[in-house]
This record gives structure tokens, sequence and C-alpha cells, in this order.
């Protein structure tokens, strides 16, 4: 059991870190730990229906090969199918909730939906070796978060605007998504190059985040 507990406890602590940074900033008006709580864990569930859908689309029976089958498996399959899953999350379960009443609110529940969702993900993984779990809580854990939370920057403006933005949003998400992917599947010096794509996209995030939040001052919903 111990072990196992381990696994689990190494798992969680890249999703509980990154949760804590983006909280953190949200400092003027803070969001109730149940509603933190309640994202975290339809992003957990959410994993299942995308595991799902992502299995399906393994198994057609379409013929694909070489670049085109990478481009397919890591924009499409894990990409689309994830970030979409979370988008749906987002909207059919938190977007219309009175507790949603900031624009930077978008960025805070598609990042807890996401952490949800990565700490499942790492779970699967933990019973790997060691390395690929520190490997997935340094990276893929934060390009979870990079992705949705661009994401969500853009269903805080739909829900706030006279627009709707989620197109956009989802596009923003999966080219983040389905390029890492693309480059881990690439292999040998290609996988260097995530980290220039996540720190350039998080710190992406975080200028669209601080945008975020002066709207909510300026329209004095903070």
């Amino acid at each position: 059991m111990a072990p196992i507990l381990l696994n689990v406890f190494l798992a969680g602590i890249p999703t509980v870190l990154i949760l804590f940074f983006f909280l953190r900033r949200d400092n003027r008006k803070k969001e109730s730990p149940v509603y933190i709580w309640r994202a975290f864990v339809l992003g957990f569930l959410a994993l299942i229906p995308a595991a799902i859908v992502e299995l399906i689309l393994t198994l057609l029976p379409v013929e694909i090969h070489g670049i085109l089958r990478k481009l397919s498996e890591a924009f499409v399959v894990s990409g689309f199918v994830e970030e979409g899953t979370k988008l749906l999350v987002v909207l059919l379960f938190i977007y219309r909730e009175p507790y949603f009443d900031e624009e930077s609110d978008g960025v805070i529940y598609a990042v807890t939906a996401s952490m949800g969702l990565a700490f499942f993900e790492n779970i699967l993984y933990s019973f790997g070796p060691i390395h690929e779990l520190v490997l997935r809580g340094l990276t893929a854990v934060p390009l979870h978060a990079i992705a949705s939370g661009t994401m969500g920057y853009f269903i805080g403006k739909s829900r706030f605007g006279d627009r709707n933005y989620f197109g956009t949003g989802l596009f923003a998400a999966v080219a983040i998504h389905g390029t890492y992917n693309f480059l881990l599947f690439l292999g040998g010096w290609f996988t260097l190059l995530v980290l220039p794509l996540l720190a350039t996209a998080g710190y992406a995030l975080l200028r669209l985040y601080k945008t975020a939040i002066q709207d909510d001052v300026e329209a004095e919903r903070i």
C-alpha cells in the first residue's frame, strides 16, 4: 500500500503546486474552495469519456502513416479530444453558475479542471518508471494548465462580452497541446523544443490572465 500511496502523492504534487500558483494570483476576490474542488473533480472525471473517445479514434480503420499519423494523434486524438472535453466541462457545469462572476474566473476554472484531468493521467502513469512521472510533472502537467488556461481566458471573455470566443480558445489550446505532443512524437532533439514552447506559451498565458484581471478591475467586477 505504501508504494501506491507514494505514487499517488507524487502524481498530485505538480497539480497542487500549479493550482496554488494561479489561486495565489486570484487575491482580490478569491474563489470558494468548494467551487474549486468541484471543478477539479469534474476535470478528474472528464478523463474517462476523453480516454474512451481517444481509444475509439485510435481503433478506427483509417490508413494513416508516417508524419500524418503523428500529426493526427498529436492534434486530434490527444489535443482536440482532451481540450474539447475540458471546454465542455466548463461550459456545461461552470459557465452559467453565479460564482463565475469575473472574466479572470475563466482562467481559474479552466486551469482547475485541467489539473483534475492531469492528476488522473498522472495516476495512470505513476506505476511506470519514476523518471516518467517526474518528467510529466515538469512538462505535461504545466502543458495542461497552459493550454487550458489560455482557452479559459477566451471563455471568460465570452462570459462578459458580446460574442463567443469558444472556437478561438479551443483552437489556441489544441495548437499548444498538439504541438507539445507532436514534438514528443518526433523524438530526438525535437523533444527539447517543448521547453521553449512551454516557456513562451506560459508567459503568454500570464499576460492574458493579467489582462483579464485588469478588465475585471475596470468593469468593477472585483
